[in-house]
């Protein structure tokens, strides 16, 4: 599903040369869970950010579905991040004017199925247990209701694959575990996932789990 080559990206600051990605090569297969861990900075979400198309790389390719990503006008690319890819950010980012369950079904809204998906939008609140706050106003929530309801958000389209970006930080046990066991059903149901985390524990919930370093990807030993 997903192939990368070579993939560079280097932001300049001042004679200093950042590199984020040091030529990381990477595939993935449909249907795969695979997890990224590495410490902050090493480049997880900046990989997360271009497999997604929202960060243009340096240098280096990255094809989805046999397509080059950054090789499609603005517009193209758009639809295929539209009609492919789930994003669960790092930050939510919820609108502020909207309920928990408007903002969920807001991906859809934009697709022209938003009246559709208010009932699969109040059931995916329900799986991640906050069936009681589809009225509710982003500013009353708690950090992890929050990250909850964005979650929701990006499964409204049933993506063939979800990116994932810290998912379960600043979540309860508990809930850390119903996330996950949200995530395994997605996959096991055809779904693609690729989660970076810095959880190492939460590696049995992955089919293949790999490591950043230093702009640097590799498969985790041991």
């Amino acid at each position: 599903m997903i192939r990368v080559t070579s993939l560079t990206k280097e932001y300049r600051d001042g004679d200093r040369v950042i590199k984020p990605l040091d030529r990381v090569e990477f595939s993935c297969k449909k249907g795969e869970f695979v997890l990224i861990t590495g410490r902050s900075g090493s480049g997880k979400t900046t990989f997360l950010n271009i497999l997604g198309g929202l960060t243009r790389p340096s240098s280096g390719t990255v094809m989805v579905d046999g397509r080059n990503l950054y090789a499609v006008s603005d517009a193209e690319q758009a639809a295929m991040r539209s009609a492919t890819v789930g994003f669960v950010f790092q930050f939510p980012g919820l609108l502020s004017p909207l309920t928990a369950l408007e903002n969920v079904v807001l991906p859809a809204a934009l697709q022209g199925h938003g009246a559709d998906m208010i009932g699969r939008g109040f059931d995916l609140l329900t799986r991640v247990g906050l069936e009681k706050k589809a009225g509710s106003m982003p500013s009353t929530l708690s950090g992890g209701e929050l990250k909850r309801t964005a979650i929701a958000r990006a499964l409204i389209n049933n993506p063939r694959l979800i990116l994932a970006d810290e998912p379960t930080a600043d979540l309860d046990a508990e809930t850390e575990r119903e996330v996950m066991e949200l995530f395994r059903e997605v996959n096991t149901a055809g779904t693609t996932m690729i989660m970076v985390t810095h959880n190492t524990e939460l590696a049995s919930n992955a089919s293949r789990v790999m490591r950043m370093e230093r702009g640097t990807l590799a498969e985790r030993s041991g």
